[in-house]
């Protein structure tokens, strides 16, 4: 009963110490992710820089998977190649080895020395588990939550740990624990198996070392049964890592990135067991070595070097990696995506939430240029009429009505995921100017319609009509432009110009709307163009008010008074009141009113 009651208690450690790695490596994430995605872009240029990218990343979010995860998602975001990912990949199984030095901590013998006292875990996890609930429930800063995370994610691994050591102080005592361990003693290959198959059981290598560390604590491990048994974790967390690269990924570099971490690990194990056995065969460091009772020290050192060793010693033999990935997941015909950039949003992201954040910002900017690109082509098809022209048009519109569908959908999900509030922020704006864009692509159909029109009608605008429609195109596309790139380069000095711009084309759709009046009641157009040319007003008014919208939306974030009251800041800048708006108003004026009233 003893045993039974001893192995429920290093369950719930084991629980805690999942939990504790999972909500500081959230923690940690959430504080770090968009300098983790620089990291992961700018340094993994050569396989050097990309193995210690890896090991940076891992040791910093505490996890090889998540690691590696993030990495595949990027792969299919097209910010990394199969190449960078493989080097990130070795590095990360050194940097995994990170926490098995952090939960050394919790078998700190303090004694009378008060430095050592403070990272004693008895006195470390309370303290961080009190400092992080202060930080979550009484400071309300920007950062206070992220970093109280960090603290309760800490204190409970410790919890964790020190419920998983006070378990098995029992099993030195049970002859069952020390014939199992002898028998690890006899077959490293069990210890292999037993340490592989625990890791997949578990997902996590940090706690299956964490364990080992725990049972260690009972002195009656050697050295010659632990060996094994962290082979086999080494290669038991690349086995989950496959798992979540296979699984759900449409990219053939992703699982092609799960198929060199198997390889690696496995390669590397193998090389290492028979280094290891022929020196144990030969007792070279002397039989004092093999069978001298290992702590929880000797654990966190041999699982450094050996994936220090195994790394370096593979380094060279990337190239070949990468080679056998592409022989075992060959490449299909390929079926070229129409605007890959729209392609880019998954839920893989999710898992950093910074990263996605950036991911989707890129691709809604990508599809604010392509609705800019498709306005652009229906303008043009009033105005000289290229029915070959209308394909091109009708797919790009197919493009952005689907990518819109994704991307609210992507942001929904992301939208629970974000913990800063600079990212909430910038995923409610995105999830506004997304509509925004897409009834831009939307005009563009429109426009077409109305060209066709035109030619089934034989009709056509007058001479005057189409002068007065080049200047108001002109100046629509402008300001498509300037929105485009205010959003691209997240410039909100730019955002502030396109409401006087917005306010001008409103101005010339009502002088023109006047204009044309006049003419069709003296017979100067013909009635079907007529209407067709005040139908395409209404449109190019309606395209400079979504301008108007993804400009405030853009301001918005940083604006408390534009962002609970949109109406109150335009009806304040419409009134005249700012200097800088004005003087914008008359340039503008000037270089569009001006010779639109010139035309005769």
């Amino acid at each position: 009963m003893e045993i039974v009651s001893a192995i429920v208690q290093m369950l719930g450690g084991l629980a805690m110490f999942l939990y504790g790695i999972e909500v500081m490596g959230d923690g940690l994430k959430n504080s770090s992710g968009a300098a983790l995605k620089r990291v992961l872009e700018k340094l993994t240029g050569n396989v050097i820089t990309g193995v210690l990218t890896g090991t940076l990343v891992t040791a910093v979010i505490q996890s090889s998977t998540a690691t590696i995860v993030l990495a595949v998602a990027l792969i299919g975001a097209g910010v990394l190649t199969l190449k960078q990912a493989v080097s990130i990949v070795l590095g990360a199984n050194i940097g995994t080895t990170v926490t098995a030095w952090i939960t050394t901590l919790a078998f700190v013998d303090a004694g009378d020395n008060w430095f050592l006292w403070l990272f004693d875990t008895d006195t470390l996890a309370p303290i961080a588990l009190a400092i992080g609930i202060v930080l979550i429930m009484f400071i309300k800063s920007k950062n206070s939550k992220t970093i109280g995370d960090i603290c309760i994610g800490f204190g409970i691994l410790f919890v964790g740990l020190m419920n998983m050591t006070g378990a098995v102080k029992g099993f030195a005592n049970s002859p069952a624990f020390m014939g199992l361990l002898a028998k690890f003693s006899e077959s490293p290959i069990l210890g292999i198996i037993s340490g592989l198959v625990l890791t997949v059981i578990v997902q996590s290598s940090s706690a299956t070392v964490a364990m080992l560390q725990s049972l260690s604590s009972t002195g009656a491990m050697d050295f010659s049964a632990v060996y094994p048994i962290i082979m086999g974790i080494n290669i038991g967390t690349c086995i989950v890592t496959a798992f979540y690269c296979f699984i759900g990924q449409s990219s053939k570099d992703s699982k092609r990135t799960g198929v060199v971490h198997v390889v690696f690990n496995t390669i590397g194990t193998i090389l290492f067991m028979i280094v290891m056995s022929i020196m144990q065969h030969y007792l070279v460091f002397g039989k004092e070595f093999w069978y001298q009772s290992v702590n929880e020290v000797t654990i966190a050192t041999f699982q450094s070097v050996f994936n220090i060793i195994t790394a370096i010693v593979l380094l060279p033999f990337t190239g070949l990696l990468v080679k056998f990935s592409l022989m075992i997941v060959k490449e299909e015909p390929p079926k070229p995506l129409v605007h890959p950039e729209l392609h880019t949003l998954t839920e893989n992201l999710y898992i950093s939430p910074a990263v996605a954040v950036g991911e989707a910002s890129k691709a809604v900017a990508a599809m604010g240029y392509l609705a800019k690109e498709n306005f652009a082509r229906g303008v043009a098809q009033l105005l000289s009429y290229d029915e070959s022209v209308h394909p091109q048009i009708n797919e790009d519109e197919d493009c952005l009505d689907q990518f819109a569908d994704r991307a609210d959908r992507f942001l929904i999900g992301l939208s629970k995921s974000v913990e800063t509030e600079e990212d909430d922020h910038q995923v409610d704006m995105l999830m506004q100017i997304v509509p925004d864009f897409e009834r831009v692509g939307d005009y563009a159909t429109n426009l077409v319609e109305l060209a066709q029109q035109l030619q089934e009608e034989k009709a056509c605008f007058s001479d005057v009509a189409q002068k007065e429609m080049s200047v108001l195109c002109e100046a629509v596309n402008e300001i498509l432009q300037i929105t485009m790139d205010a959003f691209a380069n997240n410039d909100n000095e730019a955002a502030k110009a396109i409401e006087p711009l917005e306010e001008v084309i409103d101005d010339m759709v009502m002088i023109l709307k006047d204009r044309h009046t006049k003419r069709l009641k003296q017979g100067a157009c013909n009635v079907g163009g007529g209407l067709v040319f005040m139908e395409v007003l209404t449109y190019m008014e309606r395209a400079s008010d979504q301008c108007s919208s993804i400009a405030v939306m853009m301001l918005a974030r940083n604006n408390e008074m534009i962002k609970h009251n949109h109406y109150e800041y335009l009806r304040e800048i419409h009134a005249g009141n700012d200097a800088a708006y004005r003087e914008e108003m008359d340039r503008r004026r000037e270089q569009y009113i001006a010779p639109l009233k010139a035309i005769q």
